[in-house]
């Protein structure tokens, strides 16, 4: 579905790096603040936990601009069953990192697309990251360098924490980003948006 009049789009956040990839996408499209609590609830599992979240937040912002499509996306970095939410402060960044350090974490990046009818489209991609062992030395360099204390798993695959992994297995190598492009276009196309 084409829509006759291009409706205005809306990201759900206020994210540099979510509007840094949309732009990829979208010329222009406006950033709000969904003003949503990202809240834990026992024995939500992690892909479900990112899809609620995506969606709370783009039905937070679609509630105060109707008629417009709105993108919410939310990430959480899974290790073993424990939740890595993003650090806040150094020690807790090296503590994050020192626990990932040779294992596997997945990060469950969901993207919500809200229609101009209130209708949600929701995708969760799943990017399976493993780091090489660390070293305290390594670790204290990185966050030193970085600051990746916004980030979910305390690094930014698009700078200098991409030296932290052995390998990354996924479908969609935005998705790490916090943005998984090819999903968000596909719901961007069924929200009637006109991409190529």
């Amino acid at each position: 579905m084409i829509l006759s009049t291009p409706p205005i789009v809306i990201l759900a956040s206020t994210s540099h790096y979510r509007a840094g990839l949309l732009r990829r996408l979208i010329e222009r499209f406006e950033q709000a603040s969904p003003g949503t609590e990202e809240d834990h609830r026992e024995g939500e599992a992690p892909a479900t936990r990112a899809a609620r979240l995506a969606e709370a937040k783009a039905r937070a912002v679609a509630a105060q601009r109707p008629g417009t499509v709105v993108i919410g996306s939310d990430q959480v970095a899974d290790l073993d069953g424990t939740v890595l939410d993003k650090p806040g402060t150094v020690h807790a960044a090296h503590r994050q990192l020192a626990a990932s350090s040779g294992h596997d974490v997945v990060f469950h990046t969901a993207v919500c697309v809200i229609d101009v009818q209130g209708d949600a489209l929701v995708h969760v991609d799943e990017t399976r990251v493993t780091f090489r062992p660390l070293s305290l030395a390594d670790i204290e360099r990185y966050v030193e360098r970085e600051r990746p204390l916004d980030c979910a798993g305390s690094f930014k695959c698009e700078g200098l924490g991409i030296a932290l992994f052995d390998r990354i297995v996924n479908e969609d190598p935005t998705a790490l980003v916090g943005l998984p492009l090819i999903a968000t276009s596909r719901l961007l196309r069924k929200a009637g948006i006109e991409l190529p």
